[in-house]
């Protein structure tokens, strides 16, 4: 609910605008129906002419005109209000998500942040748009329409005073109860976006182990409740809507023989007067019954602007950056590990006491068992993540001093499992420079990377279109992908993590070739699990449960550690332990 607050008071000018209006509106409001008033009363019970109530004709236009820009301008109001909060939320969620780019715990389902960045920022469109315009006018219009009437007969506002109780009570009552199915609709929502997107992505493996029919059972349940879910908010809309009518029918009906008696039979009300009221307490009762329709939307729509407040309430740690420049020169920085820890709270696993020094250029492994924290490493050096203590020391500099840009600039990062965008073979390898590149460069890394002669094979060539998560490509050609996008980078320092895992000899020894001359550009360290590449390392970096174990050559760990020295032992009697 402060989230909420917070929001509109971000809007007080448009607030105080839409005051300004509902003031001009419900002024507008009298002066139309005193005009008819005037002008029925002149024409059919005094006979005037018409040329008399010219000035009364021109009173209500003038009337009329205010009314529809009043109306008018408060909804646009409403709408930009609706847009700034709904383009802000979105711009926070997408930083929250980038905070959240490595695989933890914490991350959730693709599919529930698509619905809640998609879907359920869209819910909250009507809290904003209508909900809020519309209790401005429903709280003016009616309070205003009240006093007039009770100036001009205390009976008719006094039936009034008693009846239009019923309207808000019944709202409240229902608009709770909407709240709540509002919050399970858009719970279910995000739940079914996830299990539909998990099930696309694992639909081979669910083939493989004849799984589809009880996904497709478990889908369809999820959908008839999201489906039943829906249809329980219409009925009750359908429901107020009723209601509101009956009681807002049976109000004016009331008001309406009061005032016939009072006319006809004891003559205790003039006609002008009579009349004047009966056109008012229309506009009284339209007024609280628009605010009832709007009030289950917007009560729907709160319901999802609250579980979208609720996401910013998960405690993320945000990567904080300094303000120095780190310049992108033919000049590789040093890196330095100084006492890193970091711990992960739900599974408990900690990186600790991580202390080693990379030289310029240098050729580093990263190698342990599976769950030793390498991808870790990788990631804290990245700038995935921030240590928890402890600081990794670029050029004698905390990397938390330097700007993300500039440190960006300066480091390639080759997952396990590269993601491939919809879009052409050379718009992907392009990703790998924030300028214009032409033709020439893209086919020249494409050549370093190994791929070159498979494109040139292609239709198409390097305009030939790619699916999105790299449809029509096989591993090792994502792979050459991404190396490709690291010589068009130019970076000085490429991590590598465990790029040629699951590949065959062929693929994997072009990737070592290209992922040699990646190291003319600087410092490489990789988190290797075969033997011929941690033999060629400058320096090894061995780890085992989460500490460092060992550092040194090939031969110095295979004099000094047991560790390594039995995971060598196991490569060469053929068993290819391969670790994470």
């Amino acid at each position: 609910m402060q989230r909420i607050k917070h929001s509109l008071r971000a809007h007080k000018t448009s607030l105080f605008l839409l005051l300004l209006l509902t003031l001009l509106l419900g002024v507008a409001i009298i002066v139309q129906a005193y005009s008819i008033t005037w002008i029925v009363n002149d024409i059919f019970l005094k006979r005037a002419s018409f040329s008399s109530i010219l000035e009364w004709l021109a009173l209500l236009l003038l009337a009329l005109m205010a009314r529809s820009i009043a109306d008018y301008y408060s909804k646009k109001i409403g709408v930009q209000i609706a847009s700034a909060v709904k383009e802000e939320t979105r711009t926070k969620l997408l930083d929250r998500y980038k905070h959240q780019i490595t695989n933890s715990e914490k991350q959730g389902r693709v599919g529930e942040k698509v619905s809640m960045l998609l879907d359920g920022v869209d819910e909250m469109d009507s809290f904003y748009s209508q909900f809020i315009p519309q209790v401005m006018q429903s709280a003016f219009v009616p309070l205003l329409t009240l006093i007039i009437i009770f100036t001009q007969h205390i009976n008719s506002g006094i039936i009034l005073m008693v009846t239009a109780p019923f309207i808000p009570i019944f709202m409240i009552v229902i608009g709770i109860k909407t709240q709540k199915k509002s919050e399970e609709k858009l719970e279910q929502m995000a739940a079914f976006s996830g299990s539909f997107l998990d099930i696309l992505k694992g639909l081979v493996t669910l083939k493989i182990f004849n799984q589809t029919n009880q996904k497709k059972d478990e889908l369809e349940k999820s959908s008839l409740g999201f489906r039943d879910t829906t249809m329980e908010i219409l009925k009750i809309a359908f429901t107020q809507s009723f209601m509101l009518e009956v009681i807002s029918m049976l109000s004016i009906g009331i008001v309406a023989l009061e005032i016939a008696f009072q006319l006809v039979l004891y003559d205790g009300i003039s006609f002008h007067t009579a009349f004047f009221i009966l056109i008012l307490v229309p506009e009284f009762f339209t007024a609280l019954r628009e605010l009832g329709t709007t009030f289950h939307n917007g009560r729907s729509s709160m319901g999802a602007t609250k579980k979208v407040f609720e996401t910013f309430e998960e405690i993320v740690s945000p990567v904080k950056w300094g303000e120095i420049e780190l310049p992108l020169t033919e000049q590789t920085p040093t890196i330095e590990f100084v006492h890193v820890s970091f711990h992960y709270e739900s599974s408990g696993f900690s990186l600790e006491d991580i202390s080693f020094y990379c030289h310029p250029n240098e050729r580093v492994a990263i190698v342990g068992p599976s769950g030793s924290g390498k991808s870790t490493l990788l990631h804290l050096l990245a700038g995935m993540i921030r240590t928890e203590q402890g600081t990794i020391q670029i050029n004698r500099e905390p990397i938390e001093n330097y700007t993300e840009n500039s440190w960006l600039r300066q480091v390639s990062y080759i997952s396990q499992d590269p993601y491939i965008f919809s879009g052409t073979i050379a718009e992907n390898i392009a990703l790998g420079s924030d300028e214009n590149i032409d033709m020439t460069e893209i086919k020249l890394a494409a050549q370093k990377a190994g791929i070159s002669e498979l494109i040139e094979s292609l239709p198409d060539k390097y305009q030939t279109y790619i699916g999105e998560g790299a449809r029509g490509l096989s591993s090792g050609e994502k792979q050459r992908v991404a190396i490709a996008r690291a010589f068009i980078k130019k970076p000085n320092i490429v991590l590598l993590d465990e790029p040629t895992r699951g590949l065959d000899l062929q693929t994997e020894g072009i990737l070592q070739q290209s992922t040699k001359e990646l190291q003319s550009f600087g410092t490489i360290i990789t988190i290797a699990h075969r033997l011929h590449t941690i033999k060629d390392a400058d320096k090894i970096v061995f780890l085992q449960n989460g500490q460092i174990a060992g550092i040194g050559t090939h031969q110095e760990l295979i004099d000094t550690l047991p560790a390594y020295r039995e995971m060598v032992t196991i490569q060469q009697g053929g068993v290819d332990n391969d670790s994470n």
